[in-house]
């Protein structure tokens, strides 16, 4: 294969073929350089010094990302951006680096994720965090590595470790990012349940920063809320999360529960009734 992968399939290993980044019929994949002179001293000791820095370049159809590589030789930090044209002018293609440094380096930090993994979900905690342990030496700043690690942490009630591990994440945009979906569920849901609040607080306050319209963080974060008995609050995102989703069951479930158990405020219940009653005719309009 060329320096840099162009494959439809932007997971496969590299292969034997000539693909460059002009071709604009296939995703591009690999590792890419850029160099920036830069003047060093002063009057007659001034001279010039080459600075050479790698990315992770993937094409996902027409949106092309960069990414830096750490100093394992593997894509981690901020994505941002770039266009075609950018890449052909300012990129010049590594494709032995690629091969023989990046991507084998990518590989062990995925298996031992992937093992971390299987670990855990057979209930095998420390083993799991042996290989999480192994991923994060290579990327520190990897979210599936960090979120797993930190459920295992707890599920054995590690509160001090698992609290290391939230501030890491919370930091860390990708943890927000839809395809994470799944882990920062468990997460939040760990943190509820392991008690850490404010935490849970923050995760969610963090989340709905990035991402405004997901009924299910509004609800999720309600249910955090009613533990720390601010029902005002916990009040104020279920109507949002139904304002977003009519038809969300769980929410409308919820706030009936409340109603039910009279753990509504008086002043607030005639305007709950109504959210409920206006939830119920956008859901009718809707089918």
């Amino acid at each position: 294969m060329s320096g840099q992968e162009t494959t439809k399939n932007t997971q496969a290993s590299p292969s034997s073929g000539a693909g460059h980044a002009a071709e604009h019929k296939t995703d591009v994949r690999g590792v890419f350089s850029t160099q920036e002179v830069r003047r060093v001293g002063t009057g007659t000791t001034t001279r010039k010094t080459v600075q050479k820095s790698f990315w992770f370049i993937e094409q996902h159809g027409k949106v092309i990302e960069c990414q830096p590589l750490n100093t394992n030789y593997v894509p981690s930090g901020p994505k941002r951006k770039i266009t075609m044209d950018e890449l052909l002018a300012k990129f010049a293609p590594e494709p032995e680096f690629y091969l023989n440094s990046v991507y084998p380096k990518m590989q062990e930090m995925q298996r031992a994720i992937e093992q971390g993994d299987e670990r855990r979900e057979k209930g095998e905690n420390f083993a799991a965090e042996f290989e999480y342990s192994r991923a994060l030496k290579i990327d520190e700043d990897n979210v599936r590595a960090n979120f797993g690690i930190g459920l295992t942490y707890l599920e054995r009630g590690d509160a001090d470790r698992a609290q290391d591990i939230f501030e890491r994440l919370v930091k860390l945009d990708g943890a927000f990012e839809p395809e994470h979906k799944h882990l920062f569920n468990e997460f939040g849901i760990s943190l509820r349940k392991n008690k850490m609040l404010e935490q849970s607080l923050e995760y969610y306050r963090r989340a709905l920063e990035l991402t405004q319209n997901d009924e299910n963080l509004h609800m999720n974060m309600a249910r955090v809320l009613l533990e720390t008995k601010d029902i005002n609050g916990c009040v104020d995102h279920l109507l949002k999360a139904l304002e977003i989703s009519p038809r969300h069951e769980t929410s409308l479930k919820f706030l009936a529960w409340l109603i039910q158990n009279k753990l509504v405020p008086a002043d607030r219940i005639d305007g709950v009734r109504s959210a409920l009653q206006a939830a119920a005719k956008s859901a009718n309009a809707a089918s």
